[in-house]
């Protein structure tokens, strides 16, 4: 398959690249009509190239101009959903009851009380012991997570002598007074998992229990891949940015994240920013993390991973052309920090890590329903919200059926793709949400006391 005329390789069964011609040391190697690196020798045409005679372009922090690219697209559409109304205003595709600890030292609690009252933990280590930036990354998220509309109720349970207090934890909520949210100190009392039980029932009496239409412009989707390879970029992540579009033409939201998995594509995602403002927001992300990396001592390129590799990618470049595919071409709207929450419709940009499991998390501290997790290798994770897996590749999604939620190879329509998800939103289960698979992880970056 040729992707682009400019290309001058061709992706085969495999998911590996060829070359079309005979390429010289040091030329570039073009794939979705960019360089995705360069040779380290003479390639022959027909000839596999990959880690053995190629490498990448990367350099670390840039100077970009912002040449803005876009059309914003609109629809008449009026599709709906049947969601949760809450008091607040916001609108939840689950009703479920969250269990947030305050600190990682009652997780314990938090894990039996969720297996004996049907609730969702999502425990952590965090909470005490960090310095600075950290803490208030946890902090900040975790409250962040609170406000999620999935959850019909909360209970926050903190210890009593951890550096993320109650006292403290209610003013970072900001205004919860049309939350249905319950708070736990343990040390304060005689039995905590009695009381526990106890205001977990009070939640379960008050939250909204039934669905209502609501229009597709309320829905907000986060934007994810896993386990890449040579097929995420033809197949199921151009498939997610279809339906980005979509929803974003008829009001809805999409979040993409993973920031380093935009090194190489960058300037594809700032020529769409609706604004010199987010432009300048989105360089400052880009180079913000290439500056996190190069503080630690860390090239910027690192990645791809081994199963990527294996998969046919090469390089980062070629990882993060395939990888932006999932916001589609609609204009970006607007650019977040890591663990603040959407305030703005369309196509979003928000500071996170491409691990898998730190990444779908602070899609679901944005305010996100779902996450569209596409995967060319597999992996059953499960988020906190409803994470539906999108195979690259039929091989995959027929030998992990247990895993795997949609064959775009199979399947790539948009129109049926949108129907299901709009099941998913009506409350069709995701294959990990039948497991029962839930992680959260929070990002760290300073010293642990």
């Amino acid at each position: 398959m040729i992707i682009h005329p400019l290309d001058n390789v061709e992706v085969r069964e495999d998911g590996h690249k060829y070359a079309l011609r005979a390429i010289a040391p040091g030329e570039k190697v073009i794939k979705y009509g960019m360089p995705i690196g360069e040779t380290t020798c003479a390639v022959a045409k027909g000839e596999h190239i990959h880690t053995h005679n190629m490498k990448t372009r990367l350099s670390g922090q840039l100077e970009y101009t912002y040449t803005p690219d876009f059309k914003v697209q609109e629809t008449s559409c009026t599709a709906t959903f049947m969601g949760y109304r809450r008091p607040d205003g916001q609108v939840g595709i689950r009703n479920d009851i969250w269990l947030i600890p305050t600190v990682g030292c009652v997780n314990g609690l938090v894990r039996r009380l969720a297996r004996a009252a049907n609730a969702i933990p999502l425990c952590h280590p965090y909470g005490c012991s960090q310095m600075g930036e950290d803490h208030e990354t946890t902090a900040n998220l975790l409250a962040a997570l609170a406000h999620n509309p999935n959850a019909g109720g909360v209970l926050i349970i903190g210890l009593g002598c951890e550096n993320n207090t109650l006292e403290s934890f209610k003013k970072r909520l900001g205004d919860h007074s049309k939350l249905n949210i319950r708070f736990l100190v343990c040390q304060e009392e005689e039995d905590e998992y009695e009381k526990a039980l106890e205001l977990i029932a009070e939640l379960k009496a008050e939250r909204v229990d039934v669905r209502t239409e609501i229009p597709v412009s309320e829905l907000k989707v986060g934007l994810k891949c896993g386990g890449s390879d040579g097929f995420s970029g033809l197949t199921a992540n151009p498939l997610v940015g279809r339906f980005s579009d979509w929803i974003t033409a008829q009001g809805g939201t999409t979040v993409l994240t993973e920031v380093p998995e935009m090194f190489g594509a960058e300037t594809l995602l700032m020529d769409r920013c609706i604004s010199r403002e987010v432009f300048d927001k989105c360089v400052d992300m880009i180079n913000g993390f290439k500056a996190y990396y190069e503080n630690h001592g860390q090239v910027v390129y690192e990645n791809p991973s081994p199963g990527n590799k294996a998969g046919g990618i090469t390089t980062l470049e070629e990882k993060s052309l395939g990888c932006v595919q999932k916001g589609g071409i609609s204009p970006v709207m607007d650019v977040l920090p890591y663990g603040e929450r959407l305030k703005t419709k369309g196509l979003n940009l928000i500071t996170g890590p491409g691990n898998d499991i730190v990444a779908c998390t602070v899609l679901a501290a944005a305010g996100c329903h779902m996450i569209l997790f596409t995967t060319g290798r597999g992996n059953p994770m499960g988020s906190v919200i409803p994470t539906v897996k999108v195979a690259t590749n039929t091989a995959l999604a027929t030998r992990k059926k247990n895993w795997i939620d949609w064959d775009a190879q199979a399947k790539p329509q948009t129109a049926d793709f949108a129907a299901y998800l709009l099941e998913i939103a009506n409350g069709k289960m995701t294959s990990s949400e039948k497991f029962g698979d839930v992680e959260i992880a929070i990002f760290k970056d300073g010293v642990t006391l």
